[in-house]
């Protein structure tokens, strides 16, 4: 049974006395149909149910005068609730723990090899807890990030970048661009810090039925989709204010069945750090942080050896060189 198929069956009993009504008759340019189609997709807008995601691809090196270096896998899942606010928004609360994988046998690393600076490293998995945000009618702001984001854009309808796909399919796609403070002082954290600013871009595409967008009996939309993160240097690599940046390729869908339809190697994994990882907040808490937040509030900075610099990248190959005299 494929997952949109086993989400479709377990949602046959629809919705729950505690469901808020929500909007099924497919209007792009209606904001609160946007807003309970979004939760709908992200969530499960029935308070009583959380819903699993699931995501896996690879992160890689990208310098200047060489090729894109595939550097580890990368996989995780959340679970995700919601609650329906007095003002007619909805409340996400989610956690999630994205763990990274040996491209050779594929296990889940601890520790890594950077090819950069010829040297092994400790993994620190990103374990997010909560990421909470407020879906309503109008578009959200950007992320906080404990404050440090502080860009305030003008006051929006929320209206999606929505198309029919082929086969009876929807398309949506979500970006988010910002840059914003480093939580990681470069002064303090020589070697985690990529620079004073942190410049993170990410781009989502999800891919559903139009049918079970119209189904009002699926409080839940199973879908897939891609993800992509444009992010500097991870602080565990050790790279400091190198040049280039980590670039994230994933594709991602719904696990109707929960913890039991994920790998059973980050089940033990996430389970080994709390059991907590596995089930959605019951609760809205916070604040709600990235990982660079966490990462500068449980750990310490790494040693500097006595003349330490950033890695640099190759030069210019000499034939390069003589072609542009």
């Amino acid at each position: 049974m494929s997952p949109a198929v086993a989400a479709a069956a377990k949602s046959a009993k629809g919705p729950s006395k505690l469901t808020p009504a929500f909007k099924t008759k497919i209007d792009f340019k209606d904001p609160e149909w946007n807003r309970d189609t979004y939760v709908r997709i992200d969530a499960d807008i029935d308070p009583t149910k959380e819903k699993c995601g699931w995501l896996k691809g690879k992160a890689y090196g990208v310098r200047p005068n060489e090729p894109i270096r595939a550097l580890f896998g990368v996989e995780g899942f959340s679970f995700t609730r919601t609650k329906r606010l007095e003002d007619g928004s909805y409340r996400r609360m989610l956690r999630e723990v994205v763990f990274y994988r040996d491209l050779q046998s594929g296990e889940i690393l601890k520790t890594w090899h950077n090819p950069y600076t010829d040297e092994t490293v400790k993994v620190v998995p990103i374990a997010n807890d909560p990421f909470n945000f407020t879906i309503s009618q109008w578009m959200p702001e950007p992320p906080s990030y404990g404050g440090m984001n502080k860009d305030k854009p003008p006051r929006q309808p929320f209206l999606q970048d929505w198309e029919f796909g082929p086969e009876g399919t929807m398309i949506l796609r979500t970006d988010i661009d910002m840059q914003y403070p480093n939580a990681l002082n470069p002064e303090k954290w020589v070697r985690e810090s990529s620079g004073p600013m942190n410049r993170v871009s990410e781009h989502f595409i999800f891919t559903v039925k139009r049918e079970d967008v119209e189904n009002p009996r699926l409080t839940h939309i199973p879908h897939v989709g891609a993800w992509t993160r444009t992010t500097p240097w991870l602080p565990w690599m050790l790279m400091g204010q190198a040049e280039g940046h980590v670039n994230y390729f994933t594709h991602f869908q719904t696990i109707p069945e929960g913890e039991k339809g994920l790998p059973a190697d980050l089940v033990a994994a996430a389970r080994a750090m709390d059991e907590k990882w596995l089930h959605a907040p019951t609760e809205d808490y916070g604040p709600s942080l990235s990982s660079l937040e966490n990462y500068a509030r449980e750990q310490t900075p790494a040693p500097v050896p006595a003349g330490w610099s950033p890695p640099k990248p190759p030069a210019v190959a000499k034939a390069l060189q003589r072609g542009g005299e």
